[in-house]
């Protein structure tokens, strides 16, 4: 496999639910690993793959990101075709390593990884169980150039912001959400008094939705 990853892998044969878990902007793929033994008491193959694109954050100290920030906020559509091709490899081999499920795979993305999240679900819906995207944010550049799809609609989709991200003002979200509604999709909604972050009421919720929605059953 081409990208460096973490793994939670259950005891047994399987095939398991999967959660395919993408980190953000400065992160690295240990960042959401923590998430997986809370979700379905850890029975689900959980990967956190690393971006390709290493950043130096500090001295000594190294992080990654999927695609260069641009200071205008737009995605060079380049990088994300480069990121998503990236991504698409690392699910394919996946199918073939981990005891997965190809009918139970949910991906989801914090921040920069919410709009990997985007692309991957948004171009491809018959290849995921669920769509969820966590302090994110979705481009114009994602959104152009996707072809109808009837599958789309049929997506479950979950959104998380907090109402002080200081990093990804929530009216991101809320743009996005109305963006997908306008693609035909039904959006759960989630909003709390918190930053750049997943609070523990709202990884409860995350938690509680992907049970309740019958999405990792």
């Amino acid at each position: 496999m081409d990208l460096m990853y973490t793994a939670h892998i259950p005891a047994g044969p399987g095939p398991f639910p999967t959660l395919i878990a993408l980190h953000g902007y400065g992160a690295s793929a240990h960042d959401l690993l923590g998430i997986a033994p809370q979700i379905r008491r850890g029975e689900i193959v959980f990967l956190c793959p690393q971006g390709p694109l290493p950043l130096e954050v500090g001295p000594g100290q190294r992080a990654y990101a999927w695609f260069p920030i641009d200071p205008s906020g737009r995605v060079d559509a380049t990088a994300l075709i480069a990121a998503r091709g990236a991504l698409e490899g690392f699910v394919e081999d996946a199918m073939k390593i981990h005891p997965i499920d190809p009918a139970r795979v949910v991906v989801m993305g914090f921040s920069q990884g919410g709009v990997m999240a985007y692309d991957l679900a948004l171009g491809r819906p018959d290849r995921f169980k669920a769509l969820v995207a966590l302090s994110s944010w979705l481009p114009e550049t994602v959104v152009q150039g996707l072809r109808p799809d009837p599958a789309r609609a049929a997506l479950p989709t979950l959104l998380i912001h907090g109402t002080r991200d200081p990093m990804i003002a929530i009216d991101n979200a809320r743009q996005a959400k109305a963006q997908l509604e306008g693609l035909g999709m039904q959006v759960a909604w989630g909003e709390y008094e918190m930053g750049h972050e997943i609070t523990p009421v709202a990884l409860r919720d995350l938690v509680g939705w992907l049970g309740q929605a019958g999405v990792l059953s």
